[in-house]
């Protein structure tokens, strides 16, 4: 649940970003939380074994990273902005939420069966 969230608040802010509304005026807020996201989807991804899925935000995660951040001119950074966007519409329609199975009742027994 916390990547589909993560996903969807990326989305947002590569838009706003893309928009070059003043809400993201600072590069550093658009990088922080799409590498936060990019690491989430990767971990995601490689837990439900779509490795080439996982592989293809290793790129994000790099270009985005505000540790070691990259010198990138203005319309390098939109086009990654994106690029990011692509690749986390990608993620929402691939990456599915895997159910919760409930536990059985052991209160709650079939009647007419008996136990052997």
């Amino acid at each position: 649940m916390l990547t589909k969230i993560m996903m969807w608040v990326s989305i947002a802010i590569v838009l706003l970003a893309l928009l070059e509304l003043p809400v993201t005026s600072e590069p550093l807020l658009v990088e922080i939380v799409v590498c936060a996201s990019s690491l989430l989807v990767m971990c995601k991804a490689v837990r439900s074994g779509q490795y080439l899925l996982a592989t293809g935000f290793l790129p994000l995660i790099v270009a985005f990273s505000p540790i070691s951040p990259i010198l990138i001119s203005g319309r390098t950074f939109l086009w990654l902005n994106w690029i990011g966007l692509a690749a986390f519409l990608v993620a929402v329609i691939t990456l599915k939420t895997e159910r919760t199975l409930s536990m059985p009742s052991i209160t709650n027994r079939t009647p007419g069966r008996e136990s052997l």
